[in-house]
């Protein structure tokens, strides 16, 4: 992705190629900050409000301090503007501010889209497996482990997906003990068997997707029976069909699990019904 706009809370419109961070920001130096991506579409951020709450809320988990929704929403304006990139990606970062200053960074950024997402929608994606070992429902009840939080310590995530890549799949999903399916590293899980769609539920810990909650609503609209809960791999493994979502890769289609096909290894029909309603609310929206 291409960096196209950067917007910075006290500074407004900033180069792309300037300084916005000090070395001394707790963002930098104990990764402690938090952020948001949303999809633009046709030059409108996908439910920017849901996001600014979700940033609220993550902010307050990892201690940012006081963060001001509109100034963000603000800048998310100036820097659309100047991306003028109807098709783009929007990032919202708020980070602490240098040691002990107690003056929040915010920030807003909007960048190209990842090449080849639609290629690979029509293909279907791997993914394999990564257990994390922990308790199905130890981070919703240990705060300290940050569960359901976007913040910056991504570390894990990113070790991760290149795992998944060094075993020729495309992502990862990790599993807590018992093999209990939880999320991918920047994605929902989703499968489904005949009319029903199975999803890992908030109380194990997992990300609040805005577009997990979105497919939510359109599923029970499209008449599949939506069952939340905490399911081991091999319930997602015999699957009648499997897909992933989140912001940015919106729904995409899993067609391999740990090196075996996933239902009929091919994209399936959920998948592409829930993909075309989800264009379908963010053109409305």
């Amino acid at each position: 992705m291409t960096l196209l706009a950067l917007a910075v809370g006290g500074r407004g419109l900033v180069d792309p190629d300037e300084p916005v961070l000090h070395v001394d920001d707790e963002a930098f130096l104990r990764s402690r900050a938090a952020f948001e991506t949303t999809r633009v579409y046709a030059g409108r951020p996908f439910k920017l409000e849901e996001h600014l709450s979700r940033l609220a809320g993550s902010a307050a988990r990892v201690e940012v301090g006081s963060i001001d929704q509109d100034e963000l929403a603000r800048l998310a304006r100036l820097a659309l503007e100047a991306a003028a990139a109807p098709e783009s990606v929007l990032r919202l970062f708020v980070t602490p501010g240098r040691n002990g200053a107690g003056r929040p960074t915010q920030v807003a950024m909007v960048s190209s889209l990842p090449e080849g997402l639609d290629e690979l929608r029509d293909r279907g994606i791997g993914l394999v497996s990564i257990p994390l070992g922990l308790d199905p429902a130890l981070r919703a009840s240990s705060p300290w482990l940050l569960g359901g939080v976007k913040s910056t310590s991504y570390a894990v995530n990113m070790a991760a997906e290149a795992e998944a890549k060094r075993r020729g799949a495309d992502d990862a999903v990790f599993l807590a003990a018992e093999d209990v399916v939880l999320e991918g590293p920047v994605t929902n899980i989703w499968w489904r068997l005949d009319d029903v769609l199975y999803t890992p539920a908030l109380e194990l810990g997992i990300l609040a997707g805005v577009t997990r909650a979105t497919l939510m609503e359109e599923a029970a609209t499209a008449g599949y029976e939506v069952r939340e809960g905490a399911f081991p791999l091999s319930h997602l493994a015999a699957a009648d069909e499997a897909f992933t979502s989140s912001s940015i890769r919106e729904v995409m289609p899993v067609v391999e699990l740990d090196g075996r096909r996933l239902g009929a290894g091919e994209p399936g029909p959920a998948a592409a019904d829930l993909q075309g309603r989800l264009r379908e609310c963010a053109s409305s929206a």
